[in-house]
């Protein structure tokens, strides 16, 4: 009996224990950042374990009063029907971020299971029933800390292994110009577009996707850089203090390009003062031959002293003494175009890219094309020819609704000027959103003033998340936004749903930012 007792524990904990793992993962397997994550949905962890907690306590009622072979049967019932209900709930589950099985997961998950069944096997031996239940239900969130703090010394053994596998490589490869390139947003379409300039010239490589960590690095380096490659195009991330520093160190670039600096990653930098540091060591630890790229119409970037001598030039739209000035801008639903000035010549360009942000980072991209001697017609070539950036004020069709893509975007900069591209466009504009995270203390006020920015320039306001987004929906009533228009949902599917069956095609639909599971609910 207790076997089938221990059956139906294990059973039930095989859902949290997965979701637990996916959270983990989608916190960048770091405790801290699952802690605060647990502290926040902890109600929602017992919500959604009430349907596997009640059918143990059946289970557990049905193995007291009932006697052989009766209680047998129901508690074999009982198991069925919680794996069959199980299976069910997860079918049905449509995740943004799927969890990735990795190597890395497989060690956890089997390190998991060691750990529940050394848990299991002290219940067993002690009877406690009552706390099985409870194990069932939040334990195998508990079980993710111990499981870190015993894989950690093996995956850091791993990471430096494959780490000094890429450094060599690097090392290898005397003639590779290598381009650094950080922000707190922007650095993904600056890296695309710059590959798009840089590969008309040189064999060129760039990190895909947003594979801007270190071991995001390393795998693209072991994986894809071969020594045919002339120009490796690097961007990188950092969301606490010494990320960029090791980066630095770690790729060594000639080249290096800050976007912009914001209010991102507040809750593990601690302060502006901490990120704006952090992401001007792109350009302090640049070799004294090197280039650095600046954004001028950034405040934080244009009064940083840069402690090297390292050259630089900058570039900005209203900023026009910087070394590259866009002017002349003409925006249209449907791109953009603009006269870049550099040391007194005049050039035209085209492009499908949306918006001010992505002319400044063209901008940024021609600096580094003219510094490794790209042409200027080869530039414009390059820049009108250039697909838009997937998921960054991307103009697509979806089941033949117009959408502007924009749901890798999490910062004020960013989405306020999403809204700028969405006022332009014609009919109804509509704007899906879950707001921003990972801003700190400032998060409800910067979501507040986003809510506020919306008036004029959005026509229907769909919010996912009741609670995230109330400081949205605050703003956007202190605006004198017709709150009539204005609807709240739980899930991005009922904001499709809505938006389907009350828009046409000839409106317009801005998805703006798109949380990670972790923080959509």
């Amino acid at each position: 009996m207790k076997f089938l007792w221990l059956f139906s524990i294990l059973l039930a904990g095989l859902l949290p224990g997965r979701r637990a793992l996916h959270i983990f993962q989608q916190n960048r397997y770091e405790p801290g950042r699952q802690i605060s994550w647990l502290k926040e949905n902890l109600h929602l962890i017992i919500a959604k374990s009430g349907d596997r907690t009640a059918l143990i306590l059946i289970s557990c009622v049905a193995g007291v009063l009932l006697k052989d072979p009766a209680n047998r049967i129901v508690q074999i019932v009982l198991c069925l029907l919680l794996g069959g209900l199980m299976y069910a709930s997860e079918k049905q589950q449509k995740y943004i971020k799927p969890l990735v099985f990795t190597a890395r997961v497989k060690r956890q998950i089997a390190v998991m299971l060691v750990l529940g069944a050394l848990v299991l096997a002290v219940l067993y031996l002690f009877d406690l029933k009552l706390l099985s239940v409870l194990t069932a239900a939040v334990g195998p969130w508990l079980l993710v800390f111990p499981m870190f703090w015993i894989t950690e010394p093996i995956e850091a053994s791993v990471r430096n292994w494959y780490k000094n596998q890429a450094k060599k490589i690097l090392a290898d490869m005397n003639s590779l110009i290598k381009i650094g390139i950080t922000g707190s947003y922007g650095k993904t379409s600056t890296k695309n577009i710059m590959q798009a300039m840089i590969s008309e010239r040189y064999n060129s490589l760039m990190t895909p996707a947003s594979y801007n960590t270190p071991m995001g690095i390393t795998r693209t380096i072991r994986e894809e850089l071969k020594p045919i490659h002339q120009v490796f195009v690097c961007e990188m991330g950092a969301d606490h203090v010494g990320d960029i520093t090791e980066l630095m160190e770690f790729v060594k670039p000639t080249i290096g390009v800050v976007t912009s600096i914001g209010p991102q990653h507040l809750n593990t930098f601690g302060s502006q003062e901490n990120i704006i540091k952090e992401k001007m060591q792109e350009i302090e630890l640049l070799p004294a031959d090197g280039l650095g790229i600046l954004n001028y119409d950034n405040d934080f970037i244009r009064q940083y002293r840069v402690k090297n001598n390292v050259k630089t030039v900058s570039y900005g739209i209203r900023h026009t003494e910087a070394d590259y000035v866009a002017r002349d801008i003409v925006y249209t639903p449907t791109g953009s175009s603009f006269t870049v000035v550099n040391n007194g010549e005049e050039h035209r360009i085209e492009t499908k890219l949306l918006g001010e942000l992505n002319i400044l980072n063209i901008l940024s991209a021609i600096a580094a094309a003219r510094y490794l001697q790209v042409d200027w017609r080869t530039i414009a070539r390059a820049a009108k020819a250039m697909k838009q950036v997937e998921h960054r004020l991307e103009l697509k069709k979806i089941n033949g609704f117009r959408f502007i893509d924009d749901a890798f975007n999490a910062n004020p900069a960013g989405s306020a000027m999403a809204l700028e591209v969405l006022s332009m466009m014609p009919n109804t504009r509509c704007i899906v959103t879950p707001g921003m995270i990972d801003l700190g203390e400032k998060q409800d006020e910067i979501n507040r003033a986003f809510g506020a920015k919306m008036k004029d320039k959005a026509d229907l306001v769909i919010l996912v998340g009741v609670q995230q987004t109330k400081p949205i929906y605050e703003g956007l009533k202190e605006s004198g936004f017709a709150m009539d228009h204005v609807l709240v949902v739980d899930k991005v599917k009922e904001a499709f749903a809505y938006v389907y069956s009350h828009l046409t095609p000839q409106d317009t639909i801005l998805l703006e930012n798109d949380l990670p599971d972790a923080f959509n609910h």
